[in-house]
């Protein structure tokens, strides 16, 4: 009996800590994403196609959401500029 208190005890504590961490893991996320960005504007270089200018809207706007703490809408909006370069050096239209 006392184990499987102890154990819900932990699973407890754990779940309601996630949130927590949750929320530093996405500023990082954040971060990161703008970061990889800043190291593969390489690519856009070469680019003819007119990607450059949005890449950098995109980035103004995942720094605007990251400083007024809107993680997730940073998230969602590099990762999409991440994946529109990723095509871009595939030599596919994002």
């Amino acid at each position: 009996m006392k184990r499987s208190v102890l154990a819900g005890v932990f699973v407890t504590a754990a779940m309601l800590a996630s949130p927590v961490f949750a929320a530093g893991n996405e500023a990082d996320l954040c971060q990161i994403n703008l970061n990889r960005i800043n190291d593969n504007k390489v690519l856009l270089a070469t680019d003819t196609s007119g990607k450059r200018g949005e890449i950098d809207t995109a980035v103004s706007q995942a720094k605007a959401a990251h400083a007024s703490g809107d993680e997730k809408k940073c998230i969602e909006i590099t990762t999409k500029a991440l994946q529109d370069l990723k095509n871009l050096d595939k030599g596919g239209n994002p």
